[in-house]
């Protein structure tokens, strides 16, 4: 795939995307997929809080051998990231539409488990979904030091520079710290009062903190239990990382006049079509643009509207990205080199 430019006005008529989309909704919801599946849920929910409690319990009554500790670490890296994914469906009503039952979700599944700030994440990627890949309103796009468009280049100084002139050797390594970044974000979040609840958010997160780090310290001598944190953090953050990494980097940029929903979530997103092992370790997200259409589809549902999005959208002559798993990485990698290329010209200049 070439690199995409910055697009700043729509290439179709406008109204006839409200129209199309309104005809797409009404095709999707005929088949039944937007149809709320919480025995699902309940029966997923169980499966990752006990795959959780095996991972601590398997650390707990192990020998303490070192390979025992990498196993535990990866083993719950992997279920982490489920309960990532939870807090996820969670905030987009995918679970349950009460607001009662997705905040108690999200505080449990993101503070307490996962020691990520609900509150915070909820309003920046609901921001998000409303403005992708928008270079002055994705706030994907605007906590990140990567650039995604040469303009952005004018913004980096100091060793924000230094980061994107090197982003496409930098970024991949850089990824197996997103876990802690996630976390960060939601911590300067609160001390800036950004959420509504701060005390109990902060507060679930500080318990987390605490059982965490505590459960660790306690079933391991301390050098294996920094070794275990390195393990399940990068891991963890990889997993995270790598699932999100290629939705929409490397797709068209715009800033000034928004598009209309459909060419929003369509021209700015890739779907990855995979196994269910795959859907498993993206949580579904690899159908990207059919998540983006409808946020509040069930995950499950999600594959099933995969073929016939693709075929609305090619019935309508609009650009269906669809990759393989390699190939988005690899695409991706070229167009953050194609975005910096303008920072190596004037360092090569300079």
């Amino acid at each position: 795939m070439s690199d995409s430019p910055a697009v700043n006005s729509s290439p179709y008529e406008p109204g006839s995307m409200e129209e199309d989309f309104r005809e797409l909704t009404r095709r999707v919801t005929d088949a039944g997929l937007m149809r709320a599946r919480k025995g699902q849920y309940v029966t997923g929910i169980a499966v990752v809080w006990l795959m959780n409690a095996v991972g601590w319990a398997a650390l707990a009554l192990g020998d303490g051998s070192w390979w025992q500790m990498v196993l535990a670490a990866v083993w719950l890296a992997v279920w982490h990231e489920q309960l990532a994914f939870l807090l996820h469906d969670a905030g987009h009503r995918q679970i349950t539409r009460s607001r009662r039952y997705i905040r108690a979700l999200g505080l449990i599944h993101g503070n307490l488990m996962l020691g990520v700030c609900f509150g915070w994440w909820e309003q920046h990627h609901n921001r998000h979904h409303n403005h992708p890949n928008h270079l002055e309103l994705d706030p994907d796009i605007l906590r990140r030091q990567a650039i995604f468009a040469p303009e952005q280049a004018q913004d980096r100084t100091g060793f924000a520079r230094f980061l994107a002139t090197n982003q496409r050797y930098l970024f991949f390594p850089l990824l197996g710290l997103e876990a802690v970044v996630l976390r960060v974000a939601g911590v300067i979040a609160l001390r800036r009062r950004a959420v509504r609840r701060p005390l109990l958010e902060g507060g679930l997160l500080a318990l987390h903190l605490v059982l965490f780090l505590g459960a660790l310290f306690l079933l391991l001598p301390w050098p294996s239990a920094l070794l275990f944190l390195a393990v399940h953090q990068i891991l963890l953050g990889y997993l995270l990382g790598l699932g999100f990494a290629v939705n929409h980097k490397g797709l068209p940029t715009r800033a000034g006049k928004e598009w209309s929903w459909l060419e929003r979530q369509v021209l700015t997103a890739r779907t990855l079509p995979t196994s269910l092992v795959g859907d498993f370790f993206f949580g579904g997200l690899n159908y990207q643009i059919e998540h983006h259409l409808f946020p509040g589809m069930p995950r499950s549902a999600l594959r099933h509207a995969y073929p016939l999005v693709k075929a609305f959208c090619a019935e309508r002559d609009i650009p269906y990205v669809e990759t393989g798993v390699l190939e988005s990485y690899r695409d991706l990698a070229r167009h953050l080199g194609s975005a910096s290329e303008v920072l190596r010209g004037s360092t090569a200049t300079a």
